[in-house]
């Protein structure tokens, strides 16, 4: 890669690591919303899925260093919607997945033929956050039905 490419790279990597450290905000939060009869199992997926965040972010920002970049101190953005639904949290989980599926996504059309390394990087997590968006999906269904949930 160029020195443009590789900034680039940097630029989207540190953008990655700024999203995934707001979900481990989100999630936290999220987990300490959680009341009800189904909150004991919800709250630990909930935790589970904000020590992920925290892995995804810390993966980005080796790589920030690996290419000679400064790792972002930004969190990405953070938005308070007063909703603690079960239901509300999931969907807007289940955007910031999608937002998170973006990046990655993004980030493999910058490296694709450059850097195998990057490349698989970058496919491991497209695969991680789109079993982890299924995930969600399915637990946003009605109860017996097998069509996928959509936001649209």
């Amino acid at each position: 890669m160029n020195a443009t490419q590789t900034e680039l790279v940097i630029n989207k990597l540190n953008q990655i690591m700024e999203l995934e450290l707001a979900g481990v905000v989100r999630y936290t939060h999220y987990a300490l919303m959680v009341y009800g009869y189904n909150r004991i199992p919800i709250v630990s997926w909930l935790q589970d899925n904000a020590q992920d965040s925290l892995t995804h972010a810390r993966k980005a920002g080796e790589l920030v260093t690996l290419l000679g970049g400064h790792p972002s101190l930004k969190i990405g953005e953070l938005l308070e919607t007063e909703k603690h639904d079960i239901g509300d949290i999931l969907r807007e989980s289940l955007d910031h997945e999608k937002s998170a599926l973006c990046c990655y996504h993004d980030l493999l059309k910058l490296v694709e033929g450059n850097s195998i390394l990057l490349e698989e990087y970058a496919r491991e997590m497209i695969m991680e956050e789109e079993l982890h968006q299924d995930e969600v999906n399915k637990m946003l269904r009605i109860p017996g039905t097998i069509s996928s949930f959509t936001t649209e």
